[in-house]
């Protein structure tokens, strides 16, 4: 396990360096256009290259980068162009707002998800497993966008039930959640469904099932005690996925309902170039996608002992 463990976060090193080290070449080979960013389009070259020199822009790429490298194993992530102040101070609360988000969208959808891809996938065929697939194909394949669209028509503009918005503004307010938590769970509940129909329905055909059906043992004691830890390995492994999607893949959503969260921050960096604050954002999503999947490959031994690590 520890070996398991070290290789992961060797290989997480390695991804972190090489992810920063392109960013810094894609972001630096026009440093002209963040000065730009900067200073506005109505600045002078003069007043642009002041502003590069004085950020050490004109000094050889590997200095620059050395430099932040030493500087982000430190805690400093250096200062963003786009907000005036520390990276810190930016993305802790952002990332707070959408680890938020990301906790009421799996409150709902992880338990939703699982009870409909188990009850679809122990009777195959069946209607109850049809109208569940419909629903979850549907939902799944309206992008997150036209859903927003459309939810909000209906509960901001008709219904005038819920906020159109969700700055939270005066603090944070349980109602202004609802929309985008909504959106991300009509989107995302349909595929974590389907998957766990799929893997149950397989679970069900097994020899092993089928021989404790034989053998008299009540239906719903084959579900649970011995069909469902099973099945639950290969949706396991998509829920944890989903946490990297929800990290940084929730752009759209956050930016719809002007949401402060890590996605609407991602953009916002990428949009005006911020270099310190997009890397620190690179850097806690490879933090995160590699420390979901280490999650997910130690859950494997205990929904399965018989998966061991080499």
């Amino acid at each position: 396990m520890l070996i398991f463990v070290g290789k992961r976060i060797g290989f997480m090193i390695l991804t972190m360096v090489v992810v920063s080290i392109l960013l810094f070449l894609l972001l630096e080979l026009t440093p002209g256009n963040v000065a730009t960013k900067v200073l506005g389009p109505y600045s002078s070259e003069e007043q642009r290259n002041l502003w590069l020199e004085a950020h050490g822009y004109f000094e050889p790429f590997y200095i620059r980068y050395f430099d932040w490298l030493g500087n982000f194993a430190s805690g400093n992530f250096g200062d963003s162009v786009r907000f005036k102040v520390p990276v810190s101070e930016v993305l802790w609360p952002r990332l707070a707002n959408t680890a938020i988000l990301g906790i009421a969208t799996f409150a709902v959808m992880i338990p939703l998800s699982l009870i409909l891809g188990v009850l679809a996938g122990m009777r195959e065929g069946s209607k109850t497993d049809r109208s569940i697939s419909i629903v979850s194909i549907v939902t799944t394949s309206i992008p997150e966008f036209a859903s927003a669209v459309f939810i909000t028509a209906i509960l901001v503009f008709w219904l005038k039930l819920l906020p159109g918005t969700s700055t939270m503004t005066y603090g944070f307010d349980i109602v202004q959640l609802i929309l985008p938590a909504m959106v991300l769970i009509i989107y995302d509940f349909g595929y974590v469904t389907r998957m766990t129909r799929a893997s149950m329905a397989e679970v069900m055909t097994t020899q092993y099932i089928r021989t404790a059906v034989l053998k008299g043992l009540p239906y719903r004691r084959v579900v649970m005690r011995h069909a469902l830890r099973n099945a639950l390995i290969a949706p396991f492994t998509v829920i944890m996925l989903q946490i990297n999607w929800l990290l940084s893949g929730v752009i759209v959503v956050e930016f719809f309902f002007a949401y402060k969260g890590f996605g609407a921050l991602l953009l916002e960096a990428s949009l005006n170039k911020d270099i310190y604050l997009i890397e620190a954002c690179a850097m806690v999503a490879v933090l995160v996608a590699v420390a979901t999947q280490t999650i997910a490959d130690i859950g494997y031994t205990y929904l399965n002992p018989r998966i061991r690590f080499s």
